[in-house]
């Protein structure tokens, strides 16, 4: 068991699949968009995901346009979706928003986007802020704590070993996304990193 919800992204081999489904991973996320970098077909999303149980399976998108996210919510059976830009009309399941940080620290910001999004995302919404640094002064973390207060926050990004657990407790997000990676040779997979977070989340 972790301590907080986990999501890993990017996953393009069964050996990501596998090993994060084992170590207590709540969803793992597969790039649908095929304008995004390192995307996946449906077809290898679902053989993929025929191999793992008890994960929640999330699609990862740019502009798609939302009829065509909603049909492969449908085709690919996904329980939610992460999104790199904010939809025009509603979408058919929960989603993740990826925002800016400046965005989350500002508290009017905040105010206008816990408003937006309600209408956005009636079956609810989680907001995704990336860290580019390992290293966060203390107004950023009071900053990321009070958005945190406000809605899910998810944490992406510079997420370490030696990092993780101080995000928990300052910030208190609604979990975190950590990056799937690619095998050596098939089947053959370095996990050293992902391991060592995983293992500081273990109750």
């Amino acid at each position: 068991m972790l301590r907080i919800p986990v999501l890993v992204r990017g996953i393009n081999n069964l050996s990501d699949a596998r090993y994060c489904a084992g170590m207590g991973a709540d969803g793992l996320i597969f790039t649908l968009d095929p304008t995004l970098p390192d995307a996946v077909t449906p077809t290898l999303m679902g053989e993929l995901a025929g191999w793992v149980a008890g994960v929640k399976l999330l699609g990862e998108f740019d502009a798609q346009p939302v009829s065509e996210i909603n049909r492969l919510v449908e085709e690919c059976g996904l329980q939610e979706v992460l999104l790199r830009q904010l939809p025009t009309t509603p979408l058919s399941v929960a989603s993740l928003l990826t925002v800016n940080l400046a965005d989350t620290i500002s508290n009017a910001q905040r105010e206008e986007m816990a408003q937006q999004y309600t209408s956005v995302f009636p079956a609810g919404f989680g907001v995704v802020v990336t860290l580019d640094s390992t290293h966060l002064d203390i107004t950023t973390q009071q900053a990321l704590a009070e958005a945190a207060a406000r809605f899910p926050l998810w944490l992406n990004g510079a997420i370490t070993p030696n990092n993780v657990l101080s995000l928990l407790d300052t910030v208190q997000p609604a979990g975190f996304i950590l990056s799937g990676g690619d095998e050596i040779k098939p089947g053959l997979r370095d996990f050293t990193e992902l391991e060592a977070v995983f293992e500081a989340l273990e109750e």
